[in-house]
């Protein structure tokens, strides 16, 4: 399929996949029978590897983050534990950006106190 039938299929836009294959999340093909143009052709892998990015941006994945767990999902280069390891890591680091979120939160709850009660 071409990039405008895969933006549709998938929910992405055009320039979003444009930016994750800039990046080398995926990679589309020529058609070697067509020497007309220069369009890429997407396959059902790429669907897939569209909605792993999705997901994995959803909850908190960088670009670059989902980049290595691309190469390590697809090429089969890490096992089950290191797959629930890396998992566990950014469980960790959600964990951590929560309590730092709580803190921020709590202080601004402070100047706003301050504020309303005239010490600042």
């Amino acid at each position: 399929m071409l990039i405008n039938e895969l933006a549709k299929q998938t929910g992405i836009t055009v320039h979003t996949i444009r930016f994750y294959e800039k990046s080398g999340l995926i990679k589309g093909k020529r058609d070697q029978q067509v020497t007309s143009n220069n369009y890429f052709h997407y396959d059902e892998e790429t669907v897939e590897k569209l909605a792993l990015i999705k997901d994995a941006k959803s909850v908190g994945f960088t670009i670059s983050e989902i980049g290595q767990l691309m190469d390590a999902w697809y090429n089969n280069q890490i096992t089950m534990a290191e797959k629930l390891a890396v998992l566990d890591e950014k469980l960790a680091a959600i964990e951590d950006r929560i309590k730092q979120l709580k803190g921020m939160k709590k202080m601004i709850s402070q100047f706003k106190k301050d504020v309303i009660e005239d010490n600042c």
